[in-house]
């Protein structure tokens, strides 16, 4: 799922590093230098290599990937382009999202005063959240776009605020350090030395945000150099998976220090998978990348994550398991349909899988 969602945090967090893995920039493949000439030349044109160079086939598929889509700027955007005009009702605030030619504006009015500002900053590939500048500060709009009814409602967290003024009402203020988080999850080169540099941002997670040193790799590709490797994410066991991720996704250590409680945090996967009773920390059968790809987008068919499921429930002891996962006795297929029941997010715009591995009654309740 999209990160969109740090924007409704109250309370600090560490500093975030993002977690999407790869971008695909449009090169044509590169052809690296086998001779000292060439190597001078590519040297000159290392700027022009990108990941794709090599990695066509995960540039390809990151492409469509929502974490490359973690944030859109105002401009071409399928969601509002295919509404242009959407309406809400919050208590005595009318608010109305319109576009036309490729620009979408915010409004709010109470009837006697009306604010209208820019959509500048999308959160969000689907469902969107914007975050709008007004007089040196930075605000979350109190209303976001949720495929889910094509429709507008209150942005998730900030369902007790109850605006007083018209700028309350047009969103909730946020932090400096809450802007700065938002801005380094969702986007590229948005933060440096803990400062924004929204001049240099890029909409969206690239390599490095994920891939420590992939710029210096290409670098040193091009001079026919691979000794500069980032780091192989994937090798690594399933609790420094789940830190890793849950950077923006929430670590449970995160969740449990702020006091998260309630369906509302369902979206938290790090937290809610290491709450499972079946995770083992140093089993990499059970991490964030074994059953996803994070340069994909998320599988949808509940039968696609059986050998996933599979790969544990039902085997023997392994070298990597201390003890032998017990199998179902009701079936070996969908797994996921009971062991991870879908949950809706208060307001009912958003429905999440719980990533909580466990076995469901009817009528329990959600366990936090």
């Amino acid at each position: 799922m999209s990160a969109w969602f740090a924007l409704s945090l109250q309370n600090n967090l560490p500093r975030l590093v993002s977690v999407a893995c790869l971008v695909a920039l449009g090169s044509p493949a590169y052809g690296f230098p086998a001779s000292h000439a060439a190597s001078r030349r590519a040297s000159k044109t290392a700027t022009t290599i990108t990941c794709g160079s090599c990695h066509s086939r995960v540039a390809a598929d990151f492409a469509l990937a929502p974490m490359g889509h973690a944030m859109e700027r105002q401009g071409a955007n399928p969601a509002l382009e295919g509404h242009p005009k959407l309406t809400y009702q919050l208590g005595g605030y009318s608010y109305s999202v319109e576009t036309k030619d490729g620009q979408s504006t915010y409004t709010v009015t109470d009837g006697t005063a009306t604010m209208t500002l820019p959509i500048q900053w999308i959160f969000g590939q689907h469902s969107q959240t914007w975050v709008f500048e007004k007089d040196g500060h930075f605000y979350e709009g109190l209303v976001s776009y949720y495929p889910r009814g094509e429709t507008l409602g209150i942005t998730p967290g900030d369902g007790r605020v109850t605006p007083h003024t018209l700028t309350e009402a047009m969103g909730r203020e946020l932090a400096m350090w809450e802007t700065r988080q938002c801005f380094n999850c969702h986007a590229t080169d948005a933060v440096t030395e803990n400062k924004l540099t929204l001049s240099k941002l890029r909409p969206g997670v690239a390599c490095e945000r994920c891939h420590i040193g992939a710029v210096q790799h290409m670098a040193d590709a091009a001079r026919n150099d691979f000794n500069t490797l980032p780091k192989a994410l994937g090798r690594l066991p399933a609790d420094d998976i789940s830190t890793f991720c849950g950077q923006c996704h929430r670590t449970w250590e995160t969740v449990v220090r702020n006091h998260w409680r309630g369906e509302a945090f369902v979206r938290f996967q790090p937290y809610r998978l290491e709450n499972s009773r079946c995770f083992d920390g140093s089993d990499k059968r059970i991490s964030c990348v074994a059953c996803h790809d994070p340069h994909q987008p998320a599988n949808r068919d509940d039968a696609f994550y059986d050998s996933k499921c599979l790969a544990c429930h039902g085997q023997a002891k392994t070298a990597t398991a201390s003890t032998a996962a017990k199998s179902c006795p009701v079936a070996a297929a969908n797994c996921v349909s009971c062991h991870m029941p879908k949950v809706n997010l208060p307001g009912g715009h958003l429905r999440f899988t719980d990533h909580e591995i466990r076995i469901v009654h009817p009528g329990d309740a959600y366990p936090n």
